[in-house]
This record gives structure tokens, sequence and C-alpha cells, in this order.
């Protein structure tokens, strides 16, 4: 008998994923968690009923996720991940060779531990010596901080449940405070199509925090339909173009120089959304692409 995965996005949008076996699937104290064997997409990690990646095509988006930053930033040593318990973003910036130390703070300790089990792929960042992982709310994390960091990634689920907290204004003035001068944030800002309140608040939160800001673009199949954007602010360094320095890596398979510029020229729907919002704050909106 098929199992079908029924994603619910919008009252008239959804999604179903065909199920071969569940492999695993508990209650958390924040979340359902489940790890499931898809018909296409390989195993996946599901989160309150969410595919949030899979074997087949979860390179995209973080890839996308962790090079632009890494690569527009001239010199990331120090880097600070914000979510991404799955580890697939902390294993692309492990790949820069002048990173010294990420610390990944996670609050769902499961989240960690059974992606390592279930998905070791994607999570075998977790056993690199510059990787110290912190189990613990982001909110407060970025709040205590005291030794800031040159790159900030916010690898955060939908605007529900714990990671709401993560899409507000005061967390991104926190965030700020968090970097060294010249640092650089980015921040999934989820489908400009289907959710674009979520979309240009977190863009909003962006521009108004830091001096330069800008969103860019990647498709991700399993997510949901369209275009999904990303949201990179930074105090000196524009982010629109790889920095100088920023070495080759190899082997990736979506993520190149090339990608990271063309991932800023934003479609004129885009740009409308953007200056709408900024139209009603009185504010200029967010700077196209290159």
């Amino acid at each position: 008998m098929a199992i079908w995965l029924h994603e619910g996005h919008t009252p008239g949008y959804s999604v179903n994923w065909g199920v071969t076996a569940i492999l695993h699937r508990e209650i958390t104290p924040f979340q359902e968690l489940a790890i499931v064997e898809t018909t296409e997409w390989g195993r996946a990690l599901v989160l309150d009923g969410v595919l949030q990646t899979t074997e087949k095509d979860e390179f995209i988006y973080h890839e996308m996720m962790a090079h632009v930053a890494m690569s527009s930033h001239p010199d990331p040593r120090r880097v600070l991940i914000v979510g991404g318990g799955d580890g697939g973003v902390l294993r692309e910036v492990l790949k820069h060779p002048r990173v010294e130390r990420v610390d990944l703070v996670e609050i769902d300790r499961r989240v960690v531990e059974l992606c390592r089990e279930f998905l070791p792929a994607i999570a075998c960042g977790f056993s690199d010596a510059r990787a110290n992982i912190v189990i613990a709310d982001g909110l407060q994390y970025i709040e205590d901080c005291r030794d800031p960091y040159d790159v900030l990634i916010v690898d955060s689920s939908d605007p529900v449940g714990p990671a709401e907290g993560l899409f507000g204004a005061r967390f991104y003035r926190q965030a700020a405070r968090a970097l060294k001068p010249g640092g650089m944030m980015v921040a999934q800002a989820e489908s400009p199509t289907f959710f674009p309140q979520d979309f240009t608040r977190v863009a909003a939160n962006m521009r108004q925090t830091f001096p330069i800001a800008r969103i860019y673009l990647a498709c991700v199949p399993t997510y949901v339909s369209g275009h999904w954007a990303f949201a990179i602010g930074s105090t000196v360094h524009d982010p629109c173009a790889p920095a100088a320095t920023a070495p080759p890596i190899a082997g990736l398979r979506y993520y190149s120089p090339e990608v990271h510029r063309a991932a800023f020229v934003l479609p004129p729907y885009i740009r409308a959304l953007l200056a709408a919002e900024a139209g009603e704050c009185g504010e200029h909106p967010l700077q196209d692409g290159p």
C-alpha cells in the first residue's frame, strides 16, 4: 500500500510526496520529527509535516546558503550557523580553507542526532575538528554572544514553532552586533511567490539592519514551487560577486562564480514586491543585482 506525505502550503496549493518507508518518527520537545524514504528523492528530513531536505536535491540549497556569503567575504575565519541541524550548510562552509571554527547552534538535539544516523552524507561535517555544535536557542545565543563572527548564516525552517523568533527584527539587530567589522549575514527568505509577506519581512529586516542588503535566488525543487529567496547583508563587502581572494572550491554541483553573480539578478515581479514594501515604510528598496 502506498504511503503519501501530504504537505499543505496555502489554502489552494499542496504537494504530495510518495513515501516507501518511515525510518524514524518521534515528537521532540520542539516539533514532530521524521526521517522517511521517498519514492524519488531518497531519504528526507521532515519537521512538523514539511519536507526540509532530501538526499537528491539538498546540494542546491546548502551550496547557495553557504558559498555566496563565504565567497563574498574576503577572509571568513569564524562562522556561526543558527539552525541547520541537518549539517548541510556546515558541510559546505567547512570546504573553505580559511575557516578556523564554525559554531552551529541548533535548538533541537534530536535533529542533529538523527541526521547523523540516517543522513550521514549531509551530516558529515559534524565530525570535523573545526565544528562546534551547541544545543541552544539561537535567539539567546546571539543575545549572549561576546566573541564576534566574520559570517553568520541563519538556516532556519519556516517562521512557525521554534523558528518564529529568527524572523523578527530584534534577532537581526542582535545578529548585527554579533559580527566583526566587515561581517556578513545571510538568511533564507522563503518563497516570494507563495509567501510574499514572509519574504518582504526578511528583506525589510536585512535592509533596516545593514547598509548593504541584497536578495538572491535559487530554484530548489522540493521546496514550494518556483523561486526560493535568500537575503544577505553586510557592513562593508558587497556580496554581488565573489571576492578577489575567494579560493575555488572543487566538487560543487550547483554553485559557481557565474551562478553567484546571476543569482542577484531579480525578475521584475520580485523587484516590485521589494519596492512596494519599502515604499510603505518610506525607505529605499534593496539594491538590485550587478
